[in-house]
């Protein structure tokens, strides 16, 4: 399959990115780069090979989940740098 103009538009409307006019064409190249190389994915004979479940041979053990320590907001506050009104206090980062 290859990418025409119009499909880089449809793709860049439908991700909610800005492709430039100018940069159209390079888009559409890389797209049809990675499609190339997807292709090339789909060469690999997989036939005897087992899906992969997780990277670990060992069973993930699950541990019951239990309090141990009550946490009380104002134990955890007496390490906080700033606090106001029972809360940590951090600078403002959005105007």
């Amino acid at each position: 399959m290859a990418v025409d103009n119009e499909i880089v538009k449809n793709i860049a409307y439908l991700s909610r990115i800005k492709v430039e006019q100018d940069k159209l064409e390079e888009t559409k190249t890389e797209f049809n780069k990675i499609l190339a190389w997807v292709e090339e994915l789909n060469e690999v004979n997989v036939d005897n090979i087992q899906p992969l479940i997780s990277v670990h041979e060992d069973p993930i053990v699950l541990r019951e989940d239990v309090v141990t320590v009550e946490n009380s907001s104002n134990d955890v506050l007496a390490n906080a740098p700033q606090k106001e009104f029972g809360y940590f206090a951090v600078p403002k980062v959005v105007e």
